[in-house]
């Protein structure tokens, strides 16, 4: 047998270029992106798989992202230490490897993973956004009232099913445990929304911003987010803002020993007010 041994990668990426995480065939996908160049580097044919902490949409951005990979012990022995270095020498500009380090027993990038933290930032400047941060941030032309917005943000908090904030996908639960969702000001025109969750489903934090936009300007008051919660379904009053304003900030992870008990947690059924939830998507 071929022994193995388990990386963990910790890297960031400008979603801005990219379809996405996952790789898709004939598009540019940071999974692609990555997984050939270790092939390159490492002489592997076909390249290794990465698993990875939560997979972004088109045009999200990551700081904070986590992966792990399975290589041949063989391959990675030649260049041991040295692969990030020779990572950055392949892969293109808008994609960086920070750490690469042989992960402990028991990690999975996604299913051993606590929690994952977004930021959504958004400028209220009615002339528009800095040109230097318009891949980052969105324009909203009315002005947003925070204090409103953390009213509001406070009644979505908890475990819930975000059934009327998340587009469905089949097999995949819509129950999440939202731990942190509140707003500041970055500056004196950009806000930003912290969101984080023990995982999401797919758009559920682009929706959940949205619902918010909606209460900050007044359009709606501040219990209607927690009413559509209620409601379970959908609502197209619910706006699932652009991709780009969306950074996926920091995954957290237990202590080395609880790893891999979280992770078999986290692959359990979830239902709502069960205490062993699953992961279905992540991200």
């Amino acid at each position: 047998m071929t022994a193995l041994v388990r990386l963990r990668l910790d890297l960031a990426y400008d979603g801005s270029g990219f379809a996405g995480w996952a790789r898709q065939p004939g598009r540019r996908t940071v999974q692609g992106v990555i997984e050939d160049a270790l092939g390159r580097v490492l002489r592997l044919d076909p390249p290794p798989v990465l698993t990875v902490a939560g997979r972004t949409d088109a045009g999200v951005h990551a700081r904070g992202q986590v992966a792990h990979v399975v290589l041949p012990v063989a391959a990675y022995s030649q260049v041991g230490g040295t692969l990030p270095r020779r990572m950055a020498g392949v892969l293109p500009p808008d994609v960086r490897i920070w750490r690469i380090e042989q992960a402990p027993d028991g990690f999975d990038a996604r299913f051993s993973a606590l929690s994952r933290r977004y930021a959504y930032r958004v400028c209220d400047n009615p002339v528009g956004v800095d040109p230097m941060r318009r891949h980052e941030v969105l324009w909203h032309p009315r002005p947003l009232d925070l204090d409103r917005m953390n009213a509001a943000s406070a009644l979505l908090l908890g475990e819930n099913d975000f059934a009327a904030y998340c587009r469905r996908r089949e097999g995949a639960t819509t129950i999440r445990r939202l731990l942190r969702y509140d707003w500041e000001r970055e500056s004196a025109d950009v806000a930003v929304a912290t969101v984080v969750a023990d995982a999401f489903c797919h758009s559920m934090v682009r929706a959940i911003v949205g619902a918010l936009l909606s209460v900050g300007d007044r359009r709606r008051p501040v219990e209607w987010p927690a009413e559509v919660l209620s409601a379970g379904v959908r609502d197209s009053a619910v706006q699932v803002l652009p991709p780009h304003g969306l950074t996926l900030e920091e995954v957290t992870y237990p202590e080395a020993g609880l790893l891999a008990s979280r992770a078999q947690e986290t692959r359990r059924v979830r239902v709502l007010g069960a205490t062993a939830p699953e992961e279905r998507q992540a991200g």
